[in-house]
């Protein structure tokens, strides 16, 4: 079957990297071995448990038999509670008429590309980043990927956007990011915003106007001093080109629970709904329920997200320090401070070396699986997010880590580099 002719976009997708790596990792735990798997986007549910007070809500919703399809929409309880939900806590004033629920953010993503990007069409979108690389194919886009630099923690600026600005139809940005837990600085955002606020005005009537998409579905999860910014509070102009892809998949811990919502211009999420309903990319009717309620419970949210963001952050910095420790004592690696999701970016730079066996570690694709062979880590190469594959920056997850295999994890990673010379 391996000759059999399928469309050209099935022919030339690309498989998700991070998925091929997943599955090295479980053939590895199969046959015995012991991996600290810092690779997936996910929680380990039994350390990051959903709210039991949603948790409740959603098996009510299920005895109460909400069981059957949902409007396209949303339900209109769910869109006025996140109404208030991102009034309260962003300052964002969004109708439920410009908010469109989905089966958490990926189907409202392709919704989005999809609505506005024709074949040929500029978008323009940082590597490394999750995904957008995919969209852009599915879309048949032209493919404006900006790599972004370790002197800016990879968030895309102004300057690299500008040249590329004129005549784009899409500006995909996330902040926090993945895959770098970083984030906009103020001033930053702001200069990005003035760009596409110029480009537009100089757009003749009746022309197609340059969207952003702002991805901020980590934006509760920041640590420290670290802010979130977003374009419409900055810039309240931008309110009409600005679609946000937001839900609890990540502010929860509830990334199989399917809740995501955007917010943007009325006319384009209408565009979206009808996508999404022939995709049939709806969230739960029960879920739809339960959320609806949970998002109102103000002072049950505010005590879960101070637990939940000790507990990520705490992760974050032992293993932070641990790093930078190691780079003082002359190992070849390095790390950014960590402020904000689940993410650690960090750096292991060791292709050219050779191991204690006089095995040459000739790219940094050898680097990753020695590290995955003799550390028993498994962390996500930034070339599975766009970005070079001579790259040797790394994604850390911590959303699955337990606290007490930190300092033996560090150990293995310490005892491994030792060996390479």
């Amino acid at each position: 079957m391996s000759n059999v002719k399928l469309s050209v976009l099935a022919e030339t997708l690309k498989g998700s990297e991070i998925v091929r790596l997943g599955g090295i990792i479980k053939e590895k735990i199969k046959q015995g071995e012991k991996i600290y798997n810092y690779t997936i986007g996910d929680f380990n549910s039994a350390i990051f448990p959903i709210p039991l007070e949603l948790e409740e809500e959603i098996i009510n919703a299920y005895k109460e038999k909400a069981t059957t399809y949902p409007p396209a929409d949303g339900l209109l309880a769910l869109r006025e509670s996140v109404s208030a939900f991102i009034k309260k806590r962003e300052g964002l004033d969004y109708s439920a008429n410009e908010i469109l629920i989905a089966a958490g953010g990926r189907p409202l993503i392709y919704a989005l590309y999809c609505a506005i990007v024709d074949k040929g069409d500029k978008v323009i979108y940082p590597a490394p980043s999750w995904n957008n690389n995919h969209y852009v194919h599915f879309t048949q886009g032209e493919h404006i990927m900006l790599e972004a630099k370790k002197e800016n923690n990879f968030m895309l600026t102004a300057s690299q956007i500008k040249e590329h600005i004129k005549g784009a139809a899409l500006l995909s940005l996330c902040s926090p990011l993945n895959p770098t837990g970083t984030t906009f600085s103020k001033e930053e955002l702001t200069a990005i915003c003035d760009l596409v606020i110029e480009e537009n005005n100089s757009r003749a009537e009746g022309e197609k106007k340059l969207y952003l998409m702002y991805d901020q579905i980590y934006w509760t999860l920041t640590f420290g001093d670290t802010v979130h910014y977003n374009p419409v509070t900055l810039r309240p102009q931008m309110k009409d080109y600005t679609i946000f892809i937001d839900g609890i998949s990540k502010s929860f811990a509830a990334t199989g629970v399917r809740v995501g919502w955007a917010l943007g211009p009325e006319a384009v999420l209408k565009k979206m709904t009808a996508i999404n309903s022939h995709v049939g990319a709806w969230a739960p009717m029960a879920e739809q329920k339960a959320v609806s309620k949970f998002l109102l419970r103000t002072q049950v949210i505010d005590k879960y997200f101070a637990n939940f963001k000790w507990e990520v952050n705490e992760r974050l910095q032992k293993i932070f320090s641990g790093l930078k420790q190691m780079k003082k004592e002359g190992f070849n690696i390095d790390a950014i401070a960590p402020e904000a999701a689940i993410y650690l970016t960090i750096q292991i730079d060791y292709a050219g070396k050779k191991t204690a066996q006089g095995k040459l570690l000739a790219t940094q694709a050898d680097v990753t699986s020695y590290i995955l062979d003799e550390a028993k880590l498994a962390i996500v190469p930034f070339y599975a997010f766009g970005a070079s594959r001579e790259s040797n920056w790394y994604r850390l997850s911590v959303g699955t880590c337990k606290k007490e295999e930190i300092d033996e994890m560090l150990g293995a990673l310490k005892s491994a580099l030792k060996k390479v010379v």
